[in-house]
């Protein structure tokens, strides 16, 4: 797209946040886009996000940029079908419902409290919150505690802002932990088995070294409406074997 198609667009979005802002329609909006309506773009993709949002789905604010789309985590969960599977940062539980429903056993971990009450209402909405455990608590120290056949990484991202960079680097991934790689080293002590989300914009060759020399990963572009819309990395016997992996 031109630079002329550009400003198209955003004048075409700053022209829908004025009409909102002076409408009845923003008062009918959950509590967190009538303060934020930067958000609203998110509300309108809000059945990409959830297909059943209208029977209960809640998020906050963070949630609405965060989740993965729901044709994305159905695709995801399909290729890590399993009889247990950690989402070690399940946040509103966007992935752990599908897993839910491919997995016989699901533990969703998150260190905010509302972010598994947001998950537990979720995954009721759908269904399946029988098959979760929840548990409110810091990933990185629980490790050592927990047993999987696979586990799902999914960390903050650093907000919409990542997408603005050429290119994300895996150290930027919650930094003050230590970084992208040592995630990866760390929940290798549960398994080798790790499926990891990540940005569209991430170097390729930064996850492939994560696999370690003579190691084999796969990554996986997830597109949405043929646009690019984020990579998963799949390593140990999570990969295709009919695959040309790296």
């Amino acid at each position: 797209m031109g630079s002329d198609g550009i400003l198209k667009n955003k004048n075409k979005r700053r022209r829908e946040l004025k009409k909102y802002k002076h409408s009845k329609i923003l008062k009918t909006l959950p509590s967190e886009i009538q303060e934020d309506t930067s958000l609203l773009k998110y509300w309108h993709s809000r059945y990409r996000l959830f297909k059943k949002f209208d029977q209960g789905i809640k998020l906050d604010k963070e949630s609405w940029y965060s989740v993965t789309p729901e044709v994305i985590s159905r695709m995801i969960a399909k290729r890590c079908t399993c009889d247990l599977i950690i989402d070690g940062f399940c946040g509103a539980g966007s992935n752990t419902i599908q897993f839910a429903l491919t997995c016989k056993k699901v533990i969703a971990i998150d260190i905010d409290p509302k972010k598994i009450e947001l998950a537990r209402n979720n995954a009721e909405v759908y269904g399946v919150s029988d098959r979760i455990e929840f548990i409110i608590g810091d990933y990185y120290a629980l490790v050592p505690t927990l047993k999987a056949d696979v586990v799902f990484l999914s960390p903050p991202w650093g907000g919409p802002s990542y997408s603005r960079k050429k290119t994300f680097n895996i150290d930027d991934i919650m930094p003050s932990y230590g970084g992208g790689k040592y995630l990866y080293e760390l929940t290798c002590q549960i398994t080798n088995n790790i499926a990891f989300f990540l940005p569209k914009n991430i170097e390729d060759k930064q996850c492939i070294s994560l696999a370690g020399l003579g190691n084999l990963a796969e990554i996986e572009s997830n597109y949405l409406d043929n646009r690019l819309n984020s990579k998963t990395l799949y390593y140990g016997d999570l990969i295709k074997t009919n695959n040309n992996s790296i």
